[in-house]
């Protein structure tokens, strides 16, 4: 992926005519863009002394100070930091980039840079959309990207125990192909699949599209290797254990504050004989939730799950590539089923039978299909938006199933609020795709005419989004992660007491603050 665009550059996303209309209404402008080559870069302050050592521990060919590499590790791909991007504005771009090789690579370079006060940005997938890539240069001698891609391999498969170790710089997408090599699979699907990391996942606890059935990242992960600036914290012995508070369940979702994931051991499944993906209507999103709650309690689970309210269905975003038809009106239900072709068959039909009992109405397997085969094109869209002046950006959340209805109207209000009162009314759309027996996550896409000053026009709508998600007790990220959008309203959700924690483990195993300051806490 080359910054400030998504994914593949020889596949670029296209806008689909309900799209473009719908710009129109909105009343879009094009808007120029900056070219990479051209974006401006800050000098860098990194200390000779600091970088002689850090070469002396990779080796100079593994450290990069070239204009594309310090642009290619700048922020992560929030809009904001894309707008900054577009705008020339690299401000927070690193001094260099290094490339360790290994695990004692990773642990010597933390030790270095803590020696010598140089701010430090864990990177690997680099697909951060809450500001969770952008550190805080105040008061550091330079800033370096440890970018971990080299850490590629599966390094051991125990198909007895049906774990997989995995290196944090392998892909998502190449874990799997390595993983059906070999006759299994993660069950990691996220829609950054294209580009986010095993070290990502692990760091940020992503949740991957087939969540229902395969469950979140952090539910996978049995062990786990941490570096840190002090030395090397390893953890998971067991799949499970009574020997005092689970240390994994502190490392993950730390974002890189606490040390670098170098590893993780993870349970794979077998891979599916056979998948089955279909549709469902129903009349409301009360009613389609309703469905939900009704599979994920009593059974039976399909392995994907999710319900587009009235207006994610009626533009057509719960299906990327735009393939989709569907009845007018109503709300989409997307099921999927993967397993052994028995075992599928059963839960499908019994799911059918719960979904029909409960007022759905079966559309078949070509919105199934349309959503499967369209599933990872969504984040490509932004890109034409954008370049139409249009402003898009997500964002997400999670509660139990009683307050889902009030947590939908309080965060669509307050964003609708925000932006239409800065005359730029927007289409605020919402999905679930994440359930749970006692909740659910809400996912939402905002769309509206950029501003003048779209990075101001979106931070007010951010901060009241922020402040209703906290007004109705629900979490301020459900997988997206914390990174610097989310920070305070993260600290009022945890309390005082429970910041000094992370703090005083973070002054344990970082003494000096290096790893990703300004993140988290």
């Amino acid at each position: 992926m080359l910054r400030p665009r998504w994914g593949n550059p020889e596949t670029p996303g296209s806008l689909p005519g309900i799209a473009s209309a719908a710009l129109t209404q909105l009343g879009v402008r094009p808007r120029d863009t900056v070219a990479p080559e051209d974006v401006v870069l800050p000098d860098s302050t990194l200390p000779a002394d600091a970088l002689a050592a850090i070469e002396a521990v990779v080796g100079a060919d593994n450290v990069v100070a070239d204009h594309h590499s310090r642009v290619q590790h700048t922020r992560g791909y929030s809009t904001p930091d894309l707008l900054k991007l577009r705008a020339g504005d690299a401000s927070d771009a690193p001094d260099v980039v290094v490339y360790p090789g290994d695990h004692g690579d990773v642990a010597e370079v933390l030790r270095v840079c803590s020696e010598h006060l140089v701010a430090v940005v864990p990177f690997a997938g680099g697909t951060s959309v809450v500001g969770g890539l952008t550190a805080a240069r105040a008061g550091f001698a330079g800033v370096v990207a440890l970018d971990v891609r080299r850490l590629d391999q599966v390094t051991a498969v125990d198909e007895v125990s049906r774990t997989a170790t995995l290196q944090a710089g392998l892909r998502g997408i190449q874990a799997e192909e390595l993983l059906r090599a070999k006759g299994f699979t993660l069950g990691q699907f996220p829609q950054s699949y294209e580009g986010a990391s095993i070290g990502g996942y692990a760091a940020a606890r992503s949740a991957g599209q087939s969540s229902a059935g395969y469950g979140r990242f952090d539910e996978m992960v049995v062990g786990l290797v941490l570096a840190t600036p002090t030395g090397t914290v390893e953890l998971g012995t067991a799949p499970r254990s009574a020997a005092g508070p689970d240390l994994r369940q502190l490392v993950l979702g730390s974002e890189g504050t606490l040390g670098v994931i170098t590893s993780v051991t993870v349970r794979i499944h077998r891979a599916p004989e056979r998948r089955v993906f279909e549709g469902w209507r129903f009349e409301s999103f009360d009613a389609g939730a309703a469905a939900l709650r009704r599979l994920v309690q009593d059974g039976p689970l399909p392995t994907v799950l999710r319900l587009s309210d009235e207006a994610e269905t009626a533009v057509n975003l719960a299906d990327p590539s735009g393939k989709l038809g569907g009845s007018p009106g109503g709300c989409l239900v997307i099921t999927g089923y993967e397993g052994a072709t028995d075992e599928v068959a059963a839960r499908q039909a019994a799911a059918t039978k719960a979904l029909t009992e409960v007022g759905g109405t079966a559309l078949g397997a070509t919105p199934g299909e349309a959503w499967r085969e369209g599933r990872f094109r969504g984040p490509y869209l932004r890109d034409p938006l954008l370049d139409a002046g249009g402003l898009v950006e997500t964002l997400e959340t999670a509660t139990f199933w009683s307050n889902v209805p009030a947590l939908k109207a309080a965060v669509t209000t307050a964003i609708t609020d925000a932006l239409a009162g800065q005359g730029t009314p927007p289409v605020v759309l919402c999905h679930i795709s994440h359930v749970y027996e006692t909740g659910a996550s809400l996912y939402f896409t905002v769309i509206c005419a950029q501003a003048d000053d779209p990075l101001e026009q979106w931070a007010q709508a951010k901060d009241a989004a922020n402040a209703a998600i906290r007004s109705t007790g629900a979490t301020i990220t459900h997988h997206h992660g914390v990174g610097t959008d989310h920070r305070e309203t993260y600290h009022a959700e945890i309390g005082p007491l429970a910041v000094a924690a992370l703090r005083a483990v973070k002054l344990t195993w970082d003494p000096r603050g290096v790893l990703n300051p300004g993140v988290l806490v």
